[in-house]
């Protein structure tokens, strides 16, 4: 039928519909909105990570960031959780308040351990303290992004005042944890500061300083400031600014001020060129986020701001200021794969126990030694350690009792004390003796290896055999941690405080690598469909009651999940977790986690984190962004890394048209590897240089993950032609030295 033969009024009718449908059309096809926080806390699917997986071009930070208020309170009576500042490795840490209430304030529970004269900053002639209406608060945020220079506004009495805080580095100030403070005016006129010093007994002022009953110094101050009614008072214009600079532990009076003669932009001058060297060792990475650019470097300087001498601490200024062996391992793995050095780290790693988890602890602490030695070759290093690593692989050699041939009972995990037959432990113990094994082959202890190989082999099928023993046919998927039948499925993982738990050793099971198909994908299933991921974090339940309601996530035990996602080249999923992190495990713009936070904001404003900072949450994050784009894996599961692939994960956006992902001097199992991804999409190319390492793998596979609507046809390296799959990936095993590479690239429905 032809439109002319309609009568005119149908025909304007038809009109009238046809351009309706045109114009609702695209919120017809539209990806449905996010699940509301009710629906997504509610639901045993990660329905926001689900939701980020339908987005062009997948999962984003821009998808995950609106969906919840960012993490800002803790339970303590400072409320704005705490920054850690310190120069690297140093042994005193000072403790700055986000909102820029003070230094080194009170937590008043005994979650928080306490250290210093609190020291609290008030504005305006009422004498506010800075930060009190968190609505007025501008910041936190680091200088340039990351560097360890703490940067906040407060708008009061018509004005707003800036604040710049940062941790001394010279060495002899940084024993002490000395931190310099200044106050500026970045709006108004002018504006009143005053300092009050919270010492057990008031303070004496003597020299432009503020000293104990000792005569130690407590507090420097330039001499704009004055001594009234038991506090420092100034005032500010728009033409000066106020310095400070507070000892966290006292120091003698001789000391000379940090602050005098310009000492301010000395000591911040040398607090920059210090953090900047210590991020510029190692693997060097750029991409085209700066979130993603800000975050890299910040977590590298927050971890080695936890450092406590030559101990990894979890985390510093509360209960976990100390070491821990699992989560401690992850920090060095993670510093391991971006090339800093850990050695000295590992010591203490290796002298630590904590009884009812030695199995456990033996486990992690062979793998450790196994990645250094992949990674460093550092030969005479591990044979001195031999006396510590021998008595683990002792343990763990004579130790398999129990009528299956596995270990006697031991805790659960560090938390639950139950004494079960531990999937986990046992897993654990068999992925380090096949790791080592292979290690001491390829340092000539073939003897000792064939030994150790062995008996993993035998205590492979021994795991195995009890994990299908205690595994049901009506909870497919489902492996329980405690074996012999002690431990029922979890329909809701998260329903439940032993859930929770199961929740966070799946993982580490997970991460071993132990259970082959189909239990893999089963136990992943299981995961993704019980409650035990909100946007690709792990979830968990918190059991005290401070928490505003009974959901959280305890992200950084999921770094084993995220990458055994990633060696089965399951990209997007993993991003899913990459960003869900990003965006809300660390606080904003200060990338600071916790050990678990809330899913239930306490307020507009923000939620509840518990006992930050947290160098496992650090390393989580480093961990997947260094497998987005470098991956080593050991493809036919002997212990020996053989396979590099590269650029197997990274978001599609990073390859829009014009833009660039460039990694230099990237660790590997097989050397450095340096590799440059740049797209010009527009030209119908995305161009490639590639450094392999000096070690050369059995497989090296390079991929270009173009954005939607693109397609990666052809791939050239000189006039070699590559071959490539239907993901963009060319097999480039055979290319040797410094190589130049051209994938051609096309436009597609």
């Amino acid at each position: 039928m032809k439109l002319a033969s309609v009568p005119r009024l149908a025909r304007r009718s038809f009109c009238w519909l046809l351009a309706g449908l045109l114009a609702v059309a695209p919120a017809l096809f539209a990806e449905p909105p996010a699940a509301t926080r009710e629906e997504a806390l509610a639901s045993k699917l990660d329905l926001w990570g689900e939701s980020a997986l339908r987005q062009p071009n997948g999962p984003s930070y821009e998808f995950f960031a609106p969906l919840l208020p960012p993490l800002r309170y803790v339970n303590a009576d400072f409320l704005h959780y705490p920054i850690v500042l310190s120069a690297p490795g140093a042994p005193v840490k000072a403790r700055l308040i986000s909102n820029g209430s003070g230094v080194n304030l009170r937590g008043g529970t005994r979650s928080w351990n306490d250290a210093g004269t609190p020291v609290v900053f008030r504005v305006g002639p009422d004498e506010l303290r800075f930060g009190e209406f968190i609505g007025r608060v501008i910041g936190p945020r680091y200088a340039e992004g990351w560097l360890p220079i703490v940067q906040l506004g407060y708008a009061h009495d018509g004005g707003v005042f800036e604040q710049e805080t940062f941790a001394s580095v010279e060495p002899a100030l940084a024993e002490h944890g000395v931190v310099l403070v200044k106050f500026r005016l970045a709006e108004g006129a002018k504006g009143a500061v005053s300092i009050q010093v919270d010492s057990k007994m008031p303070p004496v002022v003597q020299q432009n300083s503020l000293r104990d009953e000792q005569g130690r110094v407590l507090v420097w101050f330039d001499p704009a400031w004055k001594w009234q009614r038991q506090r420092l008072v100034a005032n500010l214009t728009d033409k000066n600014s106020l310095t400070l600079a507070i000892a966290t532990t006292p120091m003698d009076a001789a000391t000379p001020s940090p602050i005098a003669n310009g000492g301010f932009t000395r000591q911040r001058e040398l607090c920059v060129k210090t953090w900047s060297e210590l991020a510029g060792r190692g693997m060097q990475l750029s991409v085209p986020e700066p979130v993603v650019m800000s975050a890299w470097r910040s977590l590298l300087v927050g971890t080695h701001a936890l450092i406590r001498s030559n101990r990894m601490h979890y985390s510093a200024g509360n209960q976990y200021d100390r070491l821990y062996q699992a989560e401690g391992c992850d920090a060095l793995h993670s510093l391991l794969w971006w090339g800093h050095e850990a050695r000295p780290l590992a010591i203490s790693q290796l002298d630590f126990t904590r009884k009812g988890l030695e199995f456990h602890q033996a486990g992690h602490k062979l793998q450790l030694m196994a990645q250094l030695r992949d990674f460093t070759r550092d030969d005479a290093f591990i044979r001195s350690m031999r006396p510590r690593w021998e008595k683990e692989i002792r343990l763990i050699v004579t130790s398999r009792t129990n009528a299956e041939g596995l270990f006697p009972r031991e805790q659960y995990c560090g938390d639950i004390p139950t004494p079960v037959y531990s999937l986990n432990s046992n897993a654990k113990a068999w992925r380090a003796l096949r790791d080592f094994s292979a290690m001491l082959e390829t340092m000539g202890e073939r003897e000792e290896a064939q030994r150790l190989a062995i008996v993993a082999a035998e205590f492979k099928q021994r795991i195995l055999a009890a994990v299908a023993k205690s595994t049901r046919a009506e909870a497919p998927g489902f492996v329980p941690i405690a074996l012999s039948g002690e431990e029922e499925p979890y329909e809701t993982i998260t329903g439940t405080k032993m859930g929770s738990y199961w929740n966070l050793m799946a993982n580490y099971v997970l991460g071993t690598g132990i259970l082959g198909e189909p239990r893999e994908r089963g136990l992943l299933d299981y995961i993704q469909q019980h409650g035990g991921l909100v946007m690709g974090m792990t979830r968990s339940r918190p059991n005290v009651t401070f928490w505003t309601g009974p959901h959280s996530a305890n992200p950084l035990y999921g770094t084993r999940h995220v990458l055994t996602l990633l060696r089965r080249d399951e990209p997007d999923r993993a991003l899913v977790s990459f960003y869900g992190m990003l965006a809300q495990g660390f606080t904003r713009d200060t990338f600071i986690a916790g050990e678990g936070g809330s899913l239930t904001p306490l307020d507009a404003h923000g939620r509840l984190f518990y006992c930050p900072p947290n160098s496992a949450g650090n390393a989580h994050f480093l961990a997947m962004l260094r497998h987005l784009i470098v991956q080593d894996w050991d493809a036919d599961d002997d212990g020996k890394p053989d396979t590099l692939r590269l650029a197997f994960a990274t978001p599609r956006r990073w390859l829009e048209d014009g833009k660039e992902v460039k990694v230099e001097r990237a660790p590997t199992a097989f050397g450095e590897i340096s590799l440059s991804i740049r797209s010009r999409l527009n030209a119908g190319e995305v161009l490639a240089e590639f450094t392999p390492p000096a070690r050369a793998p059995t497989q090296v596979f390079l991929r270009v993950r173009v954005p939607d609507g693109w397609q990666v046809s052809s791939a050239r390296a000189g006039e070699r032609e590559l071959k490539l799959d239907t993901q963009g990936t060319a097999d480039v095993s055979l290319l040797r030295g410094r190589t130049a590479m051209r994938f051609t690239v096309r436009r597609v429905n």
